[in-house]
């Protein structure tokens, strides 16, 4: 492609919005406009990115056995609501109704349609297995786009389906869709862990994600260097380092005005380790008092699965309940109040409320002076050990750029997608879940492939392979070497963008640092003049002058092994 026939409008100055590396550098590059919050347009450069890595999605998936569709993007109401997620999907679906005031909705995943689908055309066991999938665009009406392409509310999604017999099916469904993500996602250049997640409104049972490190990540991640343990903070697990055991005597202890963890273990010379803290929050079932080891912190989603949505109690409501102020608060005595404790407070000698104002207790001990419910509810931190091996953990920022669901019969049953089995035996289809988002792939290799003159694109993935620079318009011989340089690597088969524009050398290298596909092929006055190219690499910024036949032999080598 010539760049004076092509749209590639680079801009000096990053746009003022733009805070994430990849937002910025995909604006300033030319590759994508905005139009509204949430919503991008892709420009050319931008849509050949897209392309190449849908290229790659489909490659894999077809490798795997997978057959491509497409299905609509509106959707009637009757699927979601057979599946009860029309009620639980809140303001993020676009609802519509049409003309005829039948209800409907704009597709943000396809579980309920692809379902549909196969409860009409799967009968026998005959059939199975099968992975559907399709490339499409879906809609979510996300409270805060952001990030650029990162978080929008219209995105590409590639979303695949798999139908099974059994579980076991189901497993080797998983297991190939598993294989298939690391191959997509390290042919497109990314770093990436596999980590344990939620599986949310996704529901059914065992489900992973698909993380690409970055300071720009929403999520974060727990990772184990150790054994490879890897999870999603919202319900990875730790184990706190061990506090040598104490024998306290079950007292109390004067703490004038000392309220908080921090305030009482400076006032006591007592790590935060050894205290409980009591936290009160208010449910639909009523008061719930929570119980942490005082150096942990509470996670909201992992108790909202134990008792639903809640929010902190008021001061007034906290005396009222357990009739204390706060900061006074205890696990003991609190007859008719749900009490919920993290396990590692199960033993050992703490310190909390004495349940009276300026007290506080010591030598408190689970089963002895509280009993409660046990279940994980603290945040895992980097100054945990690992669950499983004992080694340390890391917290590290990260894009999800895929998920992988087990759905199991969460979407078959209510849509009624039986199959018989080879005894004749009536039974619902075993159904997996897949999804990666294109864009944030592209995202993501720009955040972690760029440096201060502009992106650095994966090999794969690029736009194109090579850009020309002919630093001379007005040179005739030499515009006429660049030229023919162009044609020989497009027949070859290579991706080439020539820079024919009547600009300066300053600004032809800006745009092609900021473009930053992977290989420049630099046609100069002064090596036109001793019969020589310059190669440069992108990546390595390293060059090497050549005649134009070996610097044509250098790249087709150079695209052989990428």
């Amino acid at each position: 492609m010539k760049q004076s026939a092509m749209w590639v409008p680079t801009l000096r100055e990053t746009p003022s919005e733009a805070v994430a590396a990849s937002h910025k550098l995909l604006l300033r590059g030319g590759f994508v406009r905005q139009l509204a919050a949430g919503l991008y347009i892709y420009l050319p450069l931008g849509w050949r990115v897209l392309e190449r890595i849908n290229a790659i999605i489909r490659e894999e998936m077809q490798a795997i056995g997978a057959q491509e569709m497409s299905l609509p993007i509106l959707l009637p109401a009757e699927p979601w609501q057979a599946t009860g997620r029309w009620q639980e999907i809140g303001p993020e679906m676009f609802r519509l109704k049409d003309r005829t005031g039948r209800q409907m909705c704009l597709g943000m995943t396809h579980e309920e349609i692809m379902t549909w689908l196969a409860a009409r055309e799967i009968r026998s066991y005959r059939q199975l297995p099968q992975i559907w999938y399709q490339l499409q665009p879906k809609l979510r009406d996300e409270a805060r786009p952001k990030g650029g392409v990162l978080r929008t509310r219209e995105f590409l999604m590639k979303d695949s389906y798999s139908f099974d017999a059994s579980q076991e099916g189901l497993n080797r469904s998983y297991r190939l869709h598993e294989e298939a993500y690391h191959r997509i996602f390290t042919r497109c250049g990314l770093r990436f862990y596999q980590v344990a997640s939620d599986p949310g409104m996704m529901g059914g049972g065992e489900a992973h994600e698909f993380m690409a490190p970055s300071p720009a990540g929403e999520d974060t991640i727990v990772l184990c260097q150790g054994c490879g343990y890897g999870a999603n903070i919202e319900i990875a697990t730790s184990r706190p380092k061990p506090l040598p055991p104490q024998d306290w005597p079950y007292e109390d202890v004067h703490t004038p005005e000392r309220r908080t963890v921090a305030e009482v273990s400076q006032f006591m010379g007592v790590e935060p380790g050894y205290f409980i803290k009591s936290l009160l929050v208010m449910a639909s079932e009523g008061p719930v008092l929570v119980l942490l080891r005082g150096d942990q912190e509470l996670h909201e989603k992992k108790l909202q699965k134990l008792i639903g949505p809640f929010r902190t109690a008021l001061p007034e409501e906290v005396k009222e309940a357990l009739g204390v102020e706060p900061g006074f608060v205890g696990p003991m005595q609190h007859e008719g109040v749900r009490i919920i404790a993290d396990p590692c407070l199960k033993d050992g000698l703490y310190i909390s409320g004495a349940n009276k104002p300026h007290y506080h207790k010591r030598g408190i001990r689970a089963g002895i002076h509280f009993n409660a419910q046990w279940h994980d509810v603290h945040t895992a931190s980097a100054s945990e050990d690992c669950p499983h091996c004992g080694g340390p953990l890391r917290l590290e920022r990260a894009i999800e750029v895929g998920n992988i669901f087990k759905l199991g019969t969460k979407y078959s049953v209510p849509l009624k997608a039986f199959f018989l089995d080879e005894a004749g035996t009536e039974r619902p289809l075993i159904m997996g879940s897949y999804g990666i988002g294109p864009a944030r792939v592209a995202a993501a290799a720009v955040e972690q492939n760029h440096d201060e003159a502009g992106i650095i694109w994966p090999a794969a993935i690029a736009p194109f392979d090579v850009h020309v620079l002919p630093l001379n318009m007005d040179n005739e011989a030499l515009r006429a070497q660049a030229e023919r340089l162009y044609e020989q690597l497009r027949e070859e088969g290579l991706q080439v963008l020539l820079d024919d524009r009547a600009e300066r050398a300053g600004v032809k290298f800006n745009d092609a640092d900021l473009i930053g596909l992977p290989k420049q092929l630099v046609v100069g006055e002064k090596n036109f003049k001793e019969g020589l190219v310059e190669i440069k690499d992108r990546r390595s910024k390293e060059s090497i002058r050549l005649r134009p036949q070996e610097a044509l032999r250098e790249l087709l080598g150079w695209k052989r092994q990428t």
